[in-house]
């Protein structure tokens, strides 16, 4: 897509994803049917479903021919990046809207072939909205975020997956050890914000496609890192444990969680 085209597609994704946010935001204290899916803490709503439904409707409705991989399984099945390719996360976070009723996103990625085209995500509660891509820049509403932070490891607080820590996957308590201290959120798009509003220098899960695609945008965008930790490439149709880190953190992030251990 050429500039224009790309920036009509950012205004369409902002749109779809503000309508989200505004219906979960009507019915977040309604009577919520609330299942199980990999483990008692991997849940899904029928909000989660009926969002996504919404914003794959609405994808459809301008980008027919476009691939479409929904976390909930309303979209396609999505193999390959070829052409168009949309990743939708209705609610990222799922036990915090149920436990917390805030704390948790909206998101959307579009790739084209493969690259990074434009990430959106809304923190509903606070209602406030990241977008933007390699042609756009990167936006807090409509305040534009031209930099990251600049601190080093020893300064900067980094965000985790809980089990990572738990276990001390990838030398995590290391990493504790060696930083200002470790967060855990339970949001990818959440902790996409930390990163982006230079409140963090890192964030280390096990994520899925649609918990990389709209974060891993903005995220480069900004002149940050991602890699996946179990040193396999980064792609978007398979999950892993992976690393986003500011540039200037990468390096000695990497040297901890890689070391090997002391047999």
């Amino acid at each position: 897509m050429n500039k224009p085209e790309t920036a009509l597609l950012a205004l369409r994704m902002r749109a779809w994803i503000s309508t989200a946010g505004a219906h979960i935001r009507h019915h977040i204290h309604d009577p919520l049917q609330v299942k199980t899916k990999s483990s008692r803490v991997d849940l899904v709503t029928n909000l989660d479903k009926q969002t996504e439904k919404s914003l794959i409707s609405a994808i459809r409705s301008e980008y027919p021919q476009a691939q479409i991989m929904g976390e909930e399984g309303s979209g396609d099945h999505v193999t390959d990046l070829s052409g168009l390719v949309f990743f939708v996360d209705p609610i990222d976070g799922t036990m915090n809207f149920v436990k917390q009723k805030s704390n948790f996103a909206v998101m959307i990625g579009a790739y084209e072939n493969g690259h990074p085209l434009v990430g959106v995500i809304l923190n509903v509660m606070r209602q406030e909205l990241y977008w933007g891509g390699p042609q756009l820049g990167v936006f807090r509403n409509e305040t534009p975020i031209d930099h990251v932070s600049p601190l080093a490891l020893p300064d900067g607080l980094i965000g985790m997956n809980a089990g990572m820590f738990a276990y001390d996957r990838y030398h995590t308590h290391q990493l504790f050890k060696s930083c200002s201290g470790v967060r855990m959120i339970g949001s990818a798009g959440i902790e996409y914000i930390q990163l982006l509003e230079g409140r963090q220098i890192a964030y280390m899960s096990h994520l899925a496609p649609w918990d990389v695609a709209a974060g891993r945008v903005m995220a480069e965008t900004l002149g940050m890192q991602l890699s996946r930790l179990d040193g396999h490439p980064l792609d978007m149709v398979t999950s892993g444990d992976v690393l986003i880190a500011t540039a200037s953190t990468d390096a000695a992030i990497r040297t901890i969680a890689l070391a090997a251990t002391p047999s």
